[in-house]
């Protein structure tokens, strides 16, 4: 990435300003000063996320409004609500955690999204798309029925503003009868560029046209206010004074215009590749994301029922190549997880092959849908669950361990946990002719790991990894983390002359049963990526109980995350605290092997 256009300002004193920032110092700068003031914000984010990691391009382009609303308003007097959060770092630099930035979104340190408990200043904690607008007007009425004086900010994106949530809480605006501001900064991308009809009726209001849309928005019960340049802190300044008097009277809709990336030039021209980066210099593995992406071109070669639907995240789940290949099939729906369910559904009852790439955290807010239009008519949906697992930095909304809790308590649905890159690619084409829905979960990354030719995909059957003749003890693991740390065990305990059975549980529903109780008269050990209560350890808690009742055949151990939202830190570091790693199992199995 080049540097920073303005760099030249700060040269020598990039962070002269915010060294010793409070953020009562705003009010006292003349616009030069603030200009200067942003400068040093993109630095300082440039600097901190190519160290750390997290989202540039969106946080680049929120400077200047986020300056500006400072400037403006009173905080944290008033509430501001950042709708996701991907655009909270220069909030965050300007409301006194200069001193604490340089760990963000490391194990301890401050969040990549707004937390509550982390400052004052922040008012609501946010990390899915959507709730801003919703979780503003509540703040707002709590505000009027308790007769306190503020006001009420939602800073939301465009790609959030397609968000269904969104319309529910716009129509509950004038039931409430409450007012609120909404800064809709408009970019044209979410993480992929946004889509859909909203995004036309935007695009036409930043040319200034369509004033039967600035009617629509108004009969909500919004005042429109347009910006040409968000980027422009003089200008952001009179757009929001003008704001704040209409708040005494209305609620208005601030449409502002940004850049993505803005200040850096590579982040401007590539935001999707920019939106969240690694540090630099980080080890990079293959992403399983390439894999679906291949695999499924592979497969709509030979089969033009096949389908893609992906709701705002093309390029991150691999499916560009799908997209440019296929486009007649391919569907983004933009950040509308629901809707890209009933899609699914609809087009599998008709004749299609669709599958649905999502991460984990996102596809827990269409379980509705997913038993209801998916299951319930067993129709042959194909869900590509990608960052299944501990996802790491992004924390407690970001973290993929509920997906076996609440997939695996819905009839007729399939899960299954591919050991490594090589058995995805075999369940990807596997999924072809499965007549039932069926969910795939997998890591973010990973390679080739277990050299042993898999045994051919059957439905509810596992495989041995390793298999001894008189082992005291069966870890059963599922997914290629939880298998790593088996089988590294293994191998310390075998050079040691101990030995114990490895099961790959690559079906989590239906569990193979049939291997499960032929374990008669020993230790089980089960591993995996996934909280306790509903995963693979309760479910097969809950087989044994029901299979052989109080008899005392079998004696099972069950490593899991525990029963709390696990926040921001390595995956290694959180495995280990939360109650999946190799020194806790290993000391169990060296009980058993005494």
């Amino acid at each position: 990435m080049s540097g920073c256009r303005h760099s030249e300002i700060n040269e020598g004193g990039r962070r002269k300003m915010l060294e010793s920032w409070r953020p009562e110092d705003i009010k006292r700068c003349s616009k030069s000063e603030l200009n200067v003031l942003c400068d040093e914000l993109r630095n300082i984010i440039y600097d901190t996320v190519t160290e750390c990691g997290g989202h540039l391009a969106s946080n680049l382009g929120a400077v200047e409004p986020t300056v500006a609303l400072f400037y403006v308003f009173d905080f944290p007097k008033d509430k501001i609500i950042f709708d996701v959060g991907h655009q909270c770092y220069a909030y965050k630099l300007l409301s006194g955690r200069m001193d604490r930035f340089s760990t963000l979104r490391k194990e301890g340190g401050i969040s990549g999204f707004p937390k509550r408990k982390e400052s004052e200043y922040d008012c609501y904690d946010t990390g899915h798309a959507g709730t801003s607008v919703s979780a503003a007007l509540g703040i707002a009425k709590a505000r009027d029925l308790m007769h306190e004086n503020y006001n009420v900010i939602a800073f939301i994106g465009d790609g959030s503003f397609n968000n269904g949530l969104i319309y529910e809480a716009l129509n509950s605006l004038r039931i409430l009868d409450t007012k609120i501001l909404i800064v809709l900064n408009d970019n044209g991308m979410s993480i992929s560029p946004t889509v859909g009809g909203m995004h036309d009726i935007l695009a036409q209001l930043k040319l200034g046209k369509e004033e039967e849309s600035i009617r629509l928005l108004e009969k909500f019960g919004l005042k429109y206010i347009g910006v040409k340049n968000g980027n422009d802190a003089e200008e952001m300044i009179d757009a929001l004074t003008e704001a704040k008097e209409l708040l005494d009277t209305q609620s208005v809709l601030l449409h502002i215009v940004t850049k993505k990336g803005k200040g850096y030039e590579f982040s401007e021209e590539h935001p999707t590749n920019t939106h969240g980066i690694a540090p630099v210099g980080s080890h990079k593995e293959k992403e399983y994301s390439e894999i679906l992406g291949d695999t499924l071109c592979d497969l709509a070669r030979k089969d033009d029922r096949i389908t893609a639907i992906t709701a705002a995240m093309t390029g991150s789940l691999g499916l560009d190549k799908f997209f440019a290949l296929y486009p007649e099939r391919a569907f983004d729906v933009g950040i509308c997880e629901e809707n890209a369910s009933v899609l699914c559904a609809a087009m599998a009852s008709a004749g299609l092959k669709p599958y649905y790439a999502i991460y984990s955290t996102f596809l827990q807010r269409a379980f509705d849908e997913i038993i209801h239009d998916v299951c319930a008519q067993e129709l042959p949906v194909t869900f590509c669950i990608d960052r299944a697992g501990i996802s790491g930095s992004d924390g407690e909304t970001h973290q993929g361990v509920f997906d076996l809790s609440y997939l695996s308590l819905i009839p007729g649905l399939t899960i299954a946990v591919p050991k490594d890159t090589e058995e995805f690619k075999e369940f990807l084409r596997f999924s072809a002719s499965y007549p039932r829905p069926l969910a795939i979960r997998y890591p973010r990354s990973g390679k080739i790991v277990f050299s042993s030719q898999s045994a051919p995909i059957e439905v509810g059957k596992w495989e041995y990894m390793h298999r001894s003749a008189e082992a005291p003890v069966t870890v059963v693991a599922s997914g290629e983390r939880s298998l790593i740390i088996a089988l590294k065990i293994w191998k310390k305990f075998f050079d040691s002359g101990k030995d114990f059975d490895v099961v790959n549980a690559r079906f989590v529903k239906p569990l193979d049963t049939e291997l499960l109780f032929s374990l008669e008269n020993k230790n089980i050990v089960t591993i995996e990526d996934n909280v306790f209560i509903g995963g693979l350890g309760s479910l097969i808690d809950s087989a044994l109980c029901r299979e052989f009742g109080e008899t005392g055949a079998f004696k099972v151990k069950n490593f899991a995350y525990r029963d709390e939202f696990i926040p921001q830190g390595s995956i290694g570091d959180l495995q280990r605290e939360y109650g999946v790693a190799c020194d806790e199992i290993e000391r169990y199995l060296a009980e058993i092997f005494k």
